[in-house]
This record gives structure tokens, sequence and C-alpha cells, in this order.
């Protein structure tokens, strides 16, 4: 059995490479095929992982959007929605976030080991709650999430949590959408920070597919020997 799910991160950046501008609203990437394809992703896996700072900026559902997908999922025997998941080291979560109060699906919090008491307090009745190391160790977490019958994980960002999955060498697959504009401000957020990312000019990621969506690119790469490349 393998000693952790696969994983397939997924992200969108303007053509210079941000997630987000500098100001305090949230920048569009998407537009609506995209959307339906990230859907489609989302009801293939078991488990999406979001981290703290997303919860928190944008205040994502993270459900799977259309009742057609939720039906074959349950027709498959697995809940409507798929389990949803975030790390934090600060445990600073509202209760009330969409994270929690969307969907009756599981959902569970991995945060600093010195935050589990405040967590479990403040998070315990809408989520399970569990040590992730004295500081949030992303591949103990991975191993956690397979051991609990994640076999499909998909990672929706932001840019710490891509980092570090990218760095320790845990990502099988990246989905990576351009949109059609540049950002220009280095006071916004990268889709990726710096790393020592496994993948360089001596060891490359295998390019799988170039769609089109409407106007945006989807970029899909084989990270893993565990990726098909049929």
């Amino acid at each position: 059995m393998p000693d952790r799910p696969y994983t397939v991160l997924s992200a969108s950046m303007s053509i210079d490479g941000y997630l987000d501008d500098a100001t305090e609203h949230r920048l569009v990437l998407s537009n609506h095929a995209d959307l339906d394809r990230v859907d489609e992703v989302r009801a293939s896996c078991d488990a999406i992982l979001v981290g703290a700072a997303t919860v928190r900026n944008d205040n994502p559902r993270l459900l799977v959007r259309s009742a057609e997908r939720r039906e074959s999922r349950a027709a498959q025997g697995l809940p409507p929605n798929p389990i949803k998941v975030t790390m934090t080291q600060s445990a600073k979560l509202d209760a009330d976030a969409s994270f929690f109060a969307c969907g009756d699906g599981e959902k569970l919090v991995y945060c600093a080991s010195d935050t589990v008491d405040h967590a479990r307090l403040a998070l315990g009745h809408v989520a399970t709650v569990l040590d992730g190391g004295a500081r949030v160790d992303v591949r103990r977490m991975c191993e956690n999430l397979r051991e609990r019958g994640v076999r499909r994980l998909m990672v929706e960002g932001g840019g710490s949590t891509l980092t570090q999955f990218l760095a320790d060498d845990l990502a099988d697959e990246l989905h990576l959408v351009v949109a059609p504009f540049f950002v220009g401000d280095a006071r916004a957020v990268r889709v990726v920070g710096d790393g020592p990312f496994p993948w360089n000019p001596q060891r490359r990621g295998t390019l799988l597919d170039v769609r089109r969506l409407d106007d945006l690119v989807l970029l899909r790469y084989a990270l893993s020997e565990r990726c098909p490349r049929g």
C-alpha cells in the first residue's frame, strides 16, 4: 500500500506567475469552463486540502457543485463531497467559516502540537483536530490521510501550501491554469515561493496535456512515476 495518497496540485496564476494581487479584493483567475473542470477533479478525489490562509482569506466552500457528480459519488458508495482538510500553525480559524459550515462531510484540521488544545476547544465541534507535529509535517499529514482511507488528494492552495508539497516531493500531478493578463506588482502573492524543488533542469516534469479553456490555458504535468503517462 502506498504510504501517501496520490496527490494532484491545482493552481491558477497570471501570465507573470501571481495567484493574487496586492489589493483587498480577490483576483479572479478562473472562468466557467475552468470551474467545471475543477469540479470534475474534486469529484474524483477522496479529500480536498487548502492551507489555513486560504480558509481565512477566500472562505471557500470546497464542495462538489454538480448534482450529477454528487449522485455519481453516492452511487459508488462515497459521500457526496470529499473530506475537507486544512493545515495550520496558529490554529487561528473561524468555526463559522464556510470550510466548516458548508456540507455535512468530514473536516480535518492538522495543527502544530502546541496549538492542539486551543484548536480542539475552538473547532472540535465542527472538525476533527489532529496533531501535525511541532511544525505541521506535510509528509506525516499525508501518511495519516492515507491511513484514514484517502487514496486521492487534491491540493487547491494557497501558495505556501503548494510550495510545501512541491518542496517535499509530495506531488504526483500538477494542474496549472494560466489567465491571460499580468499583475505586475511584486507585493502580490506568487503561485509558489522559494524552495528546494526536486524539479530542475536535471529533473524535468513531464508535460501531459495542454488544453484551452475559453481564454485560459491548462497545463497538466506529471511530477512522479505514479502519474499515468497514457
